[in-house]
């Protein structure tokens, strides 16, 4: 692009020099009279037909909308040197006759029609900040041409004597004619000047404007003189060069390089002051003529007064036009607000209400439930294992599930209550109308939403568990915020007594069953989590040859002041949602590498320490640190410390994680993979992350109830674990059968409720009483 533009760049002196040589050679060399304007007549045909076919050259090589102005410009220009040709035919055939007005001569007219028309096909493909409909919009541009143009010819019209016109002994119709070339010149000028003034684009587009604008202004100079036609030699020779240059500058304009014309973006704003005002200058210039005019005492001729005329049309047409467009416009600035604030108010994927809408719908029912103590109530839900069906069915089905469970959520929910998707896979539902008929409402969800799914073949089941809160009167100044957790807590609370239900939140301000657990724990993290009733659970890891103690494990509890004791899946649930598992993950490893010491003098010996770390936590910052520093703070060797990674969720970045865990292996610490067996491609990231043991999920264990295949499954399980280095515990041991078992398969650790539940530091491990018989050696 670069080189073609200084090749273009480097032509321009080279044509204007080879120019001046074809004029000075008529001057100079070709004697005056019928024989230099032969020669003229017959160089001017020539550049003319060269140029026309360089346009068309390079037209036939681009498929833009560059394409067709140098088209239309080169049948233009071969047009126009087919007229000459035909004058100079007539010069010869009949010399006499070439004062008189002949039909050819109107082929002259062909270059600036086909010219106007090429400069419309650019103008229709230039960008423009404020689109407007494509014929509209040209009409407008010529209107604004003929206006300005208009206003340049009134005073030169006013000015010149009339007398310069009537040299020659033209007749009307020669005359006419020959008005008409450089008014003709002059209008398409004015659309070349108004494209670069307001439609602005690429520097290419622009260097191609410039040099069609200054062919126009050779042509319209030339034009001019050969109207004026004052019978100067000198200014037959100037005419000769404007009818010369004006060829070569359409060629090199159609040489120069740029994209297509409508792939171009806008580099400047259009100016819109000045496409306002340029329309009304013709009215100004035209007043003044007719004041100057009549106030000396002159009086207007038929020509001024028609262009008075022409004028005031024009400007009255072109305001007709200017309203539609504000018309046009405004109706599309209103339409841009409805859509835009649509997308402010809706959920993308499903068109429901989001949580800005719901936010706002729920603070205006709340102001008028405090004013006129109409009943409110709010009805959170949140799916069952939802992601489970992303994991299993992918994304792009998960989408599509939430769009139809959106349909169904408002097919059951009345018209003037409001639906909302506040993301993920929570939805919220605002009461206002039939508030009362809250209850039968979730119901009728829960009920919806247990029914199949039928999306490309697949049955997909999915439930929800839903919290339902409805206000009492004398709860005064509740904030959306305040009834949404509420909501919130409800809805865990009966996911903690089981899947698919609907609580209703009865704590009330002081806590109970259904208090507000997110906000709880996130408050109890905030600080100090042990003062907010966190502390740390140790469970034995044995040996099954021996039953000796190899290893502990180190598990959250939490005993809310407010709510109780809270199951450990219920707030770990929490903390994965709002985004505080790692604050959990973190207070875990620190007061486990704090209670290392401790635990040697327990046991007689130190052990490994089992912390359990989120999987997703693999994938963030923070992780290295928090493991490495809580080991330096208390001077546990990294040997001792196995950071469990709990598989809950699936690992969102697989590669990053091998990088963490290779580093936090390479510091030492150990390694290990638990609820191995339960989901989540447990196969592919034992393949990849670089772990020392395996923890077998209690699923994988139960050889006592169901032997044939669980044997054989831990049997494969223990076989590849061996094969690639691995130690294997065996989680949920519950009962001596199991141990011994999974004990004669070659298992080497168990862990479960047989040989010692969890329990606080200090306090003796109570194991079952089945424990020495699964001590036995087998």
């Amino acid at each position: 692009m670069t080189t073609a533009r200084l090749g273009t760049a480097r032509m321009l002196p080279v044509t204007l020099a080879l120019v001046a040589v074809l004029v000075a050679a008529g001057r100079f060399a070709v004697p005056a009279g019928d024989a230099r304007r032969v020669y003229h007549v017959v160089v001017q045909l020539l550049v003319a037909a060269a140029a026309g076919a360089v346009c068309l050259w390079i037209a036939g090589r681009r498929e833009d909308a560059g394409r067709r102005w140098r088209q239309l410009a080169g049948i233009g220009l071969l047009g126009w040197a087919a007229v000459r040709l035909w004058w100079l035919i007539r010069a010869f055939a009949d010399p006499d006759g070439m004062g008189r007005l002949h039909p050819g001569d109107v082929g002259f007219l062909v270059l600036p029609v086909l010219l106007g028309a090429g400069l419309l096909v650019g103008a229709a493909a230039l960008p423009r900040p404020v689109p407007l409909p494509g014929r509209r919009d040209l009409i407008i541009l010529v209107i604004d041409c003929v206006l300005i143009a208009g206003s340049l010819i009134a005073p030169v019209w006013s000015l010149v004597p009339v007398r310069v016109f009537e040299q020659g002994g033209r007749t009307p119709a020669v005359f006419a004619l020959a008005v008409a070339y450089p008014i003709a010149d002059l209008i398409l000028l004015v659309m070349a000047v108004l494209l670069l003034l307001m439609r602005q684009g690429g520097g290419a587009i622009r260097r191609q404007l410039l040099l069609i604008a200054a062919a126009l202004a050779a042509f319209g100079v030339s034009d001019t003189l050969r109207l004026l036609n004052l019978g100067a030699d000198g200014l037959n020779t100037a005419a000769a060069a404007g009818y010369l240059l004006g060829p070569a500058l359409l060629a090199l304009a159609a040489l120069a390089p740029g994209a297509a014309v409508g792939d171009l973006s806008v580099a400047h704003r259009e100016r819109d002051w000045l496409h306002l005002l340029l329309p009304y200058v013709p009215v100004v210039a035209t007043g003044v003529v007719i004041a100057v005019r009549t106030g000396t005492g002159g009086r207007l001729t038929t020509f001024e007064a028609y262009l008075g005329w022409l004028g005031l049309g024009l400007v009255v047409a072109r305001q007709m036009f200017t309203i539609v467009d504000n018309l046009v416009l405004l109706s599309r600035v209103t339409e841009g607000q409805r859509r835009m604030r649509h997308q402010a108010y809706h959920d993308p994927l499903t068109g429901l209400a989001n949580r800005a809408l719901f936010r706002e719908r729920l603070d205006a029912v709340l102001d008028a439930r405090s004013e006129s103590g109409r009943p409110v109530a709010l009805l959170f839900a949140d799916l069952d294992d939802f992601k489970l069906i992303n994991d299993s069915f992918g994304h792009a089905m998960g989408d599509r599930l939430l769009r139809a469970i959106g349909e169904r959520l408002l097919g059951v929910v009345p018209s003037g209550d409001l639906v909302a998707r506040l993301g993920g896979d929570e939805f919220a539902v605002v009461l206002d109308h039939r508030a009362a008929d809250a209850e039968l409402i979730g119901h009728r969800m829960l009920a919806v939403l247990r029914e199949p799914f039928q999306i490309d073949g697949h049955t997909i089941g999915v439930g929800a568990s839903i919290g339902l809160v409805q206000p009492e009167p004398h709860d005064r100044d509740l904030t959306a915020d305040t009834l949404l957790r509420r909501a919130d807590a409800a809805m865990y609370a009966g996911k903690r007594r089981g899947k698919g239900t609907m609580a209703r939140y009865s704590g009330g301000a002081d806590g109970g069953p259904n208090a507000d657990l997110p906000h709880q724990l996130a408050q109890a993290l905030a600080g100090d989590p042990a003062a907010a009733g966190f502390e740390v659970y140790y469970q034995p890891i044995v040996r099954f040859t021996d039953g000796a103690t190899v290893a502990v494990e180190a598990l959250a509890r939490w005993n809310d002041p407010v709510a109780g004791l809270v199951d450990p899946d219920v707030f770990v649930t929490v903390a994965e949602r709002t985004g505080l598992v790692g604050a959990i993950d973190d207070f875990v490893l620190d007061r486990a590498c704090a209670d290392a010491a401790v635990l040697a003098n327990i046991f007689g010996r130190p052990i490994d320490v089992h912390v359990n770390v989120s999987a997703a936590r693999l994938c963030q910052e923070g992780l290295e640190s928090a493991v490495l520093g809580a080991l330096d703070r208390h001077a546990v060797r990294p040997s001792r410390l196995v950071v469990e990674i709990t598989e809950t969720k699936r690992i969102p970045d697989l590669q990053r994680a091998i990088e963490v865990a290779t580093r936090l292996r390479e510091a030492g610490v150990r390694l290990a993979l638990d609820d191995f067996g339960s989901g989540y491609n447990a196969l592919a990231q034992l393949h990849s992350l670089p772990v020392d043991i395996v923890k077998l999920d209690a699923t994988l264990t139960d050889v006592d109830v169901s032997p044939e295949r669980a044997e054989a499954l831990c049997r494969s399980v223990l076989a590849i674990c061996d094969s690639l280095g691995l130690t294997v515990v065996a989680e949920g041991i519950e009962t001596a059968p199991r141990a011994q078992a999974m004990a004669a398969l070659g298992c080497p650790l168990g862990q479960g409720y047989l040989f010692g539940q969890p329990v606080p530091l200090g306090k003796p491990v109570i194991p079952s009483q089945n424990r020495q018989a699964a001590a036995r050696p087998v």
